[in-house]
């Protein structure tokens, strides 16, 4: 972040004070507050963006019956509004995403996001780039309008939260149960105007998309982002995105990208708060219902249902494995396997399963690769 200041001489930098002036690398639109942005855009005058645009048609497509069915319905029923944006975009020098293509966030991790980039999304879970090492930020409309136009951002100085992630994930726990744990020690509010760090041995376990499952949910805590450091895992992932020159230029630069050795020996030093996570002790958790932040392991949850009543499984009517957080080629692997051991055992969704690939990369991949046939085959939805 400080990397992208204006004027980083003259700027003041007092963390939760001073307003930073920064100039970010990229912004990304989805096709709702996309609209409002590119008619504001209009009336700057200028004739091209001044950074990386691109507008990504996903927030209107409603889930009604299928995926074949509820696509060709969106494109009529939104026809005016995406016609307006392909045909801004191309005017105005922007990328432009079709519906269908996929979720604002998995398409950016995929396509636009690298270690070191500072990028502004008009969706609160444009953090999930943050996975990849980039200060994702999601913003309102009048910021990235900002950014386009060639103006800087202007953003409070944030606080630092260090998240250290020892050890290993094993058994069913998963990444996302890494930052559910940290919903119930943060609260809703824990995070607010703070940048979270993750780092230490069990960050470099994690896989790039697991990395960006944490950081998306980041938005929960109240962060303005969440960031993990460079490593391995992530330039494997660009490698195989097609941007092995992106990876070998992170990797050359990598001192850019992590944390000073001190920082990860002393860290209570540079953090305004510190929290250790034991991945190899940590369980599978729940959070809800009614907030993010009401989190406990599993191995809690048959008591409370218990003492409830029922309740809580008497509520469930759907489920959904996907949206930006938990719909990468990973979370599908890992879905796919309980479906199987389920089909082997006779038994289908008691409830409407709802699957949601992060993008049609992601679709189209398990379908090759079998995935898609076992959710399938125990009654789910695409």
């Amino acid at each position: 972040l400080l990397g992208h200041l204006d004027d980083p001489e003259h700027q003041e930098k007092n963390p939760g004070s001073s307003y930073l002036h920064v100039r970010p690398d990229r912004v990304i639109l989805q096709d709702v507050l996309g609209q409002s942005a590119m008619l504001q855009f209009m009336m700057t005058g200028r004739k091209k963006v001044a950074v990386p645009t691109t507008i990504h048609c996903d927030h209107l497509i409603e889930a009604r019956v299928a995926g074949n069915l509820d696509l060709p319905a969106s494109i009529a029923e939104n026809n005016e509004v995406y016609d307006f944006l392909k045909s801004a975009a191309a005017k105005f020098g922007a990328g432009f995403w079709e519906p269908g293509a996929g979720i604002i966030h998995q398409v950016n991790l995929e396509n636009y996001a690298f270690p070191g980039a500072v990028i502004l999304g008009t969706d609160s879970h444009t953090p999930n780039g943050g996975g990849i090492g980039a200060c994702a930020v999601g913003v309102g409309g009048a910021d990235a309008i900002d950014a386009m136009a060639g103006l800087t951002w202007e953003v409070l100085h944030p606080k630092h939260i260090g998240v250290v992630l020892k050890g290993e994930l094993n058994g069913w726990t998963a990444p996302k149960d890494i930052v559910l744990y940290l919903a119930g020690e943060l609260t809703v509010s824990g995070g607010t105007n703070s940048i979270i760090e993750y780092f230490g041995p069990g960050a470099k376990t994690l896989s790039c998309t697991g990395k960006a499952t944490i950081t998306n949910m980041g938005a929960e805590l109240g962060a303005t982002t969440s960031m993990f450091e460079f490593d391995d895992n992530i330039a494997n992932y660009l490698r195989a995105t097609g941007r092995a020159e992106l990876a070998e230029l992170a990797a050359d630069n990598s001192e850019l990208l992590c944390l000073d050795e001190e920082v990860v020996r002393e860290p209570e030093k540079y953090f305004d708060r510190v929290v250790e996570i034991d991945l190899s002790t940590l369980e599978p958790h729940i959070v809800g219902p009614h907030s993010p932040d009401r989190a406990r392991p599993l191995s809690k949850l048959a008591k409370e249902i218990e003492e409830s009543g029922g309740e809580l499984l008497d509520d469930i009517s759907t489920c959904l494995i996907g949206s930006c957080t938990n719909s990468s080629y990973e979370d599908m692997s890992r879905a796919a396997d309980i479906a199987e051991q389920a089909k082997a055992h006779g038994i289908k969704a008691a409830v409407p399963l709802m699957v949601t690939p992060g993008s049609e990369q992601i679709r189209a991949t398990i379908e090759r690769d079998g995935q898609m046939a076992a959710l399938n085959d125990i009654g789910a939805t695409l």
